[in-house]
């Protein structure tokens, strides 16, 4: 069985997809039709950023989620004329939506239109804050509860701390407040984390400190028609598929207050049976993390279009 599985924010990077514009006339069409969506909601030249940056600004969480998704569209659609579709899909934070796209839950318009409101009110709920993300390394998941919980009771809910990302054994995100994430990494380090790294991100995401943003997006998907899925997706802030009585509505607007289970999202794949995946969007950060994660899996990830072409030689092999 199949996984597809579409990154996350921080793996974006200038000239993204540039190469699949230049040689494939739908993956062309989506990059153009994207960029008259989301130009309607933001004030950037989608197709243009993407491909000459600055990367100040396709770093920006508002242009960066955008950008992110229509290239996980583009190659979605690419594999689908293909014949390649998922049995599973899941997504890393905003590629949740990508995978969503893929299991025809919801059209690339509506797609476009709710990942670029999605970036506007993330965007909008972090200003003004001081706010840090953290990558947490060699430490168990209940150890950073434990960090994470201590510091947010010694603060009275003040400033706060949360795990926002299990990516894989070893690998956790603490997002939050700048003090509470600073205090916790400190009590993480005499815990004995091997390492803590900053991400260079522009909002406390998946946190409480979002719900501001959950608030907007809850409205918009209360104007939203989502349709039954056609791939088992496997929902972030849940590590597994939804049970009959949630909905994708609510799930979305949790996910962005909430972590994410990327391992926990895996491993389901795994025990459900998959034993391919191939991870979409720029770089390989997620075929790590699933190769840290289970045994017995073979990964593809497809970031270029030589990435796409022997993806799909092999996979037909």
């Amino acid at each position: 069985m199949l996984g597809i599985v579409y990154a996350g924010q921080g793996s974006q990077r200038v000239g993204m997809g540039q190469d699949f514009y230049e040689q494939y006339e739908s993956y062309k069409d989506t990059i153009d039709e994207a960029t008259k969506v989301v130009a309607k909601v933001t004030d950037i030249d989608l197709a243009k950023l993407s491909f000459e940056g600055p990367m100040e600004e396709l770093s920006k969480t508002q242009y960066t989620q955008p950008a992110m998704v229509a290239f996980a569209i583009g190659v979605t659609k690419l594999l689908k004329e293909e014949g390649i579709t998922a049995d599973y899909t899941c997504g890393l934070s905003l590629g949740e939506y990508s995978a969503l796209y893929e299991a025809g839950a919801l059209d690339e318009a509506t797609i476009m239109e709710l990942i670029a409101k999605r970036g506007k009110y993330m965007a909008e709920a972090s200003e003004g804050l001081d706010v840090k993300m953290a990558a947490v390394l060699g430490m168990d998941r209940e150890t950073v509860m434990e960090c994470c919980d201590k510091t947010n009771g010694e603060l009275k809910g003040e400033k706060i701390v949360q795990a926002a990302n299990f990516n894989c054994p070893g690998q956790i995100v603490i997002s939050g407040d700048a003090l509470a994430v600073d205090k916790a990494s400190a009590y993480l380090k005499e815990a004995g984390a091997k390492r803590i790294l900053p991400l260079k991100v522009s909002g406390p995401f998946h946190t409480k400190l979002m719900k501001p943003a959950g608030d907007k997006l809850a409205k918009e998907f209360s104007q939203v028609d989502f349709k039954e899925e056609k791939s088992k997706v496997i929902f972030n802030c849940l590590g597994r598929e939804k049970n009959q009585d949630e909905s994708v509505a609510d799930l979305l607007e949790k996910q962005v207050q909430s972590s994410v289970y990327l391992e926990d999202s895996i491993k389901y794949m795994k025990e459900a049976g998959v034993d391919t995946i191939i991870e979409i969007g720029p770089g390989k950060a997620i075929s790590k993390f699933i190769s840290k994660t289970v045994d017995d899996v073979k990964v593809y990830s497809i970031d270029t279009v030589d990435d796409f072409v022997n993806t799909v030689k092999e996979l037909r092999a």
